[in-house]
């Protein structure tokens, strides 16, 4: 690797093109700032650690997938499997590798809003606002100050941030001869004025941190800063523990001095601000003048060779923590870890390059989705797998983040779960960037469902790459489509599902064509098919949320519309429609009913019951879990949650007041009660929540936030309009939701909108207490009896009582089998027969058992089980094996050999 060292070098404030994509990145706490440790260990004990990264219990790491983001760049998904106190674990590990050789391809950095710095954003949006087409999250930073990251960045030669005084903290970067580099660098300059005097500069568009600098604790305590207007923070900076005097420079001219108190004015394009305090506003008052020129100069030095490295040498640099991997191999931390939980496994970012230097690796791995994370060790040994020669860590946890533009498509779209579920804002990123022309067709990839079930249609997607993998605009009206298999038709691009089975669509433009493969799900393909439901209510016109959950047997698991499933209805009249089961009339007598949803013969059911029962969620009297506040945009609206007894016809002791100021801003904005970290348990299957509401006549809006146990989100609302003063009781229908339970109450919340704002009061307080569920009553199992029946025999007894029987039980094959019938009756379960089908249903309780006649295997409670043993009939007489009825559905059974006597109780 080879650093072209030049002369001190004037920067000025001007920022380079706009490169610019919203990035991800864990905040980094005053702990990251202990010293490196390689600098305090003895030589023996960096070599005892070394040893001990390289004696893992042999862990591997398998190549899943890959595809083409671009001419130069490629998407490579992982696996990484170890064990870690004696268990096998795995995680998910991501690499976008791109090719320094490929002229198409370049990196840069990314950073804040409109490319500043001091301003988080989040990978996304950079990615997007910079037109790259993939990227990672860079730099670490301070999570309570603006954002500026700790370490330098450079963005198309222009530095926008200097590195912080901290030890053992290394950077990534690739110049202007796309020489990838990693080393640890430094920042040098000075400002000169019209007399001569000359003070050092301490950094660029910094925020504060606490200097690792001997007898130094606040970095900007008797220091002199430059800020340029890159700089996006409100202050200069915040939480600096110093008052300023400020001087701005404009084309070499100081335009204006403040003493102890900040510039108002912006920073314009040529010109800068420069920060002092304590010794450096000294010299400011002694040596500087309005209408005098003033010099400034500033350029960054390598800590390994002592050369200035100019930034203009520079095509990008991106800053980060400790070094990870050196001449291939783990090295030693040059810094603490603690501070970035070294030793935790969580989600990682890093980057790193290959020995020749045409390739860079950028890496995240996962903690989501059942991936288990990284620690460092562990992310040094997946470097080293994937080849890289040097490289260092980046922002990981929450921060982790990785985007891409899908092979074929325009948009950009994370490329993995984030470890909070959502996108962080972070200081930087690194971005991924093409520059080549457009190219011919080269492929066309198809969009769509590879999993359907009977009765589906699925509208499918296409889109086109040129032979730089970049997106190709494909004509839609010359595409021609077709379908092999007979598990259904395609039209229009449009697949109908009409039979299980395998079917291949196929696509054509031109000379290119492509295949897509389609599986239709049937009843060998099912585990388990679920009604994510406990029970609903007996009474004409209830309604039940009926979430249907099919798992397969490869493990996979899918939403199932009802409207694919065929419907029976037993002891009510009822209907489906859009996921939801009306009751519509309820048959005389009956206390329990069953609604029964089948596909292919896979089944699950529903019970629904008579009564119901009121469920206490919460009445605040008790505080056992942390209620917190949030509001949204934070930038703009204020808020405050606190439990208050004192609002006029308050009927308990305690109720929770929301409060709310909407005045600042524009667009939606919603002050947030939010329920400890896990949020209040809703089970059952509650037809109604219920709870008192405090209105303050202004006119919001009063929402609830729930999550489901699938994880869908489903806002709810309590009160369209607060449009009363004081209380009333309020309830929310939540049967037609389609919510799948166990759910979580997450958060209430008001909310104001844009429309007609003036309507509404700006600021406020709400409250709300006694929340209630309201649930159909459980589903109570039938009386049990014991019989006693003899093979061969018709006489039977149950509870002693003689009974006679129109077939006897008989042992065949070592197997005992029963009539079904009149074991189940006695038993208080209700049995039903399909003759088409030869489908046999036992329903007790809350459980159902369905076996079809001359088939091994049966479904009990919606999950598929395999027998040895089949139903049978014999004279016109069902008869089942009695174990397999008896001991799936709860009963002891007993054999007497020597009697012959069968004893189910």
């Amino acid at each position: 690797m080879r650093m072209e060292a030049s002369s001190k070098k004037k920067r000025h404030h001007k920022v380079g093109r706009a490169i610019g994509r919203k990035v991800i990145v864990v905040v980094i706490s005053g702990s990251m700032l202990a010293g490196p440790i390689a600098e305090l260990m003895p030589d023996r004990l960096q070599q005892s650690i070394m040893e001990s990264v390289h004696a893992s219990s042999a862990p591997v790491l398998k190549l899943q997938s890959e595809s083409m983001l671009t001419s130069g760049a490629k998407r490579l998904d992982y696996m990484w499997h170890t064990t870690r106190k004696g268990q096998s674990v795995k995680t998910a590990v991501h690499v976008i590798e791109v090719d320094l050789s490929n002229p198409h391809i370049s990196l840069n950095a990314m950073s804040g809003v409109n490319n500043s710095t001091g301003q988080k954003n989040h990978l996304m949006n950079m990615t997007k606002d910079n037109g790259a087409v993939g990227g990672i999250n860079g730099d670490v930073f301070v999570m309570t100050n603006e954002g500026a990251p700790l370490g330098a960045q450079v963005t198309s030669g222009t530095l926008i941030s200097s590195p912080s005084s901290l030890k053992g903290m290394y950077a990534f970067a690739v110049t202007k001869e796309r020489e990838p580099i990693v080393d640890a660098f430094a920042f040098t300059g000075s400002v000169t004025a019209q007399n001569g005097g000359v003070f050092p500069l301490e950094g660029l568009n910094q925020s504060s941190y606490f200097s690792e600098k001997e007898g130094e604790t606040y970095s900007h305590v008797n220091k002199m800063f430059i800020y340029t207007n890159a700089w996006g923070g409100a202050e200069r900076p915040a939480n600096s523990a110093t008052k300023p005097t400020e001087v701005l420079v404009i084309d070499g001219v100081i335009e204006q001095i403040t003493y102890e108190a900040p510039i108002a004015d912006p920073i314009p394009e040529n010109g800068f601000i420069l920060r002092a305090n304590g010794e450096a506003a000294k010299f400011v008052r002694e040596n500087l003048g309005i209408g005098q020129p003033l010099q400034a100069e500033y350029t960054l030095k390598s800590q390994s060779t002592g050369k200035v490295v100019d930034p203009a040498s520079l095509d990008m640099l991106m800053g980060g923590h400790t070094l990870l991997v050196d001449k291939g191999a783990p090295s030693i931390f040059t810094r603490d870890i603690a501070g970035v939980s070294g030793t935790a496994y969580t989600s990682r970012s890093a980057v790193g390059y290959s020995k020749d230097g045409k390739k860079v690796y950028l890496i995240t791995s996962e903690r989501a989705d059942g991936n288990t994370g990284l620690s460092l060790k562990e992310l040094q040994q997946v470097m080293v797998q994937l080849g890289v020669y040097k490289g260092l860590n980046l922002d990981g946890g929450g921060s982790t983040t990785m985007t891409e533009r899908p092979l074929g498509q325009s948009g950009i779209k994370l490329a993995h779960s984030t470890q909070q579920g959502s996108q962080r804002y972070v200081a930087n990123g690194i971005g991924v960037f093409t520059s080549a022309p457009a190219g011919a067709l080269k492929g066309l990839i198809v969009g769509g469902s590879n999993v359907m079930f009977k009765g589906q249609s699925a509208t499918y997607s296409v889109n086109g790459y040129d032979t730089y993998y970049n997106p190709y605009q494909v004509d839609k009206s010359t595409l021609e489509w077709g379908v092999s298999g007979k598990a259904g038709s395609m039209e229009d691009g449009t697949f109908t599902a009409t039979a299980t089975g395998k079917a291949a669509i196929t696509v054509k433009s031109g000379d290119v064509k492509s295949q897509y493969d389609i599986q239709v799900i049937g009843k060998e393909d099912i585990a388990s098919i679920k009604v994510n439901a406990s029970a609903g209510m007996l009474t004409p016109g209830s309604t039940l949320s009926v979430p249907i959950t099919v798992k397969l047997n490869n493990g996979k698991a899918y939403k199932l519309s009802g409207d694919s499933l065929e419907w029976e209805f037993v002891g009510f009249e009822g209907s489906y429609s859009n996921g939801v089961v009306t009751v519509d009339s309820v048959e005389k007598d009956a206390k329990v009913g069953y609604a029964i949803a089948r596909y292919d013969g896979a089944s699950a059911m529903v019970p629904f019951v008579k009564g119901e029962q009121v469920t206490v969620v919460e009445d605040f009297e008790v505080s056992r879990y942390a209620i917190t506040s949030q509001v949204t945009p934070k930038e703009t609206t204020k808020g405050g949650v606190k439990l208050v007894s004192d609002l006029p016809g308050q009927k308990k002791g305690r109720a929770l007041q929301i409060a709310y100021d909407f005045t600042e801003g524009t667009g939606t904005k919603a002050s947030y009660a939010v329920f400890g970290s896990d949020g209040r348990t809703l089970s059952g299957s509650p037809s109604t929540m219920s709870m008192d509401v405090y209105s303050d006549n202004s006119k919001n809006w009063l929402r609830a936030e729930i999550i489901g146990a699938d994880g869908a989100v489903h806002l709810v609302d309590v009160a369209k309009e607060l449009n009363w003063d004081g209380w009333k009781r309020m309830h929310i229908d939540l049967g037609s939701q389609k919510i799948a339970y166990p759910a979580k109450l997450k958060r209430v919340y008001v909310v104001t909108i844009d429309q007609d704002s003036d309507k509404r009061k700006p600021a406020g307080a709400v409250a709300i207490d006694n929340i209630e569920l309201r649930t159909s009553a459980s589903v109570t199992e039938p009386p049990r009896s014991q019989i006693t029946m003899t093979v061969g025999q018709t006489k039977a007894l149950v509870d002693g009582k003689a009974i006679k029987l129109e077939a006897g039980p008989i042992l065949l094959n070592g197997s005992s089998y029963v009539p079904v019938r009149f074991v189940t009756e006695a038993m208080g379960a209700e049995v039903l027969y399909e003759h088409e089908t030869r489908r046999v249903t036992v329903l007790r309780g809350n459980q159902m058992l369905e076996m079809n006649i001359g088939k091994k295997g049966y479904m009990l409670d919606g999950v598929s089980y395999p027998s040895e043993v089949a139903p049978f009939t014999r004279n016109g007489r069902t008869l089942i094996p009695v174990r397999l009825f008896s001991e799936k559905l709860g009963f002891d059974v007993d054999y007497d050999d020597e009697k012959r006597m069968i004893i189910i109780q």
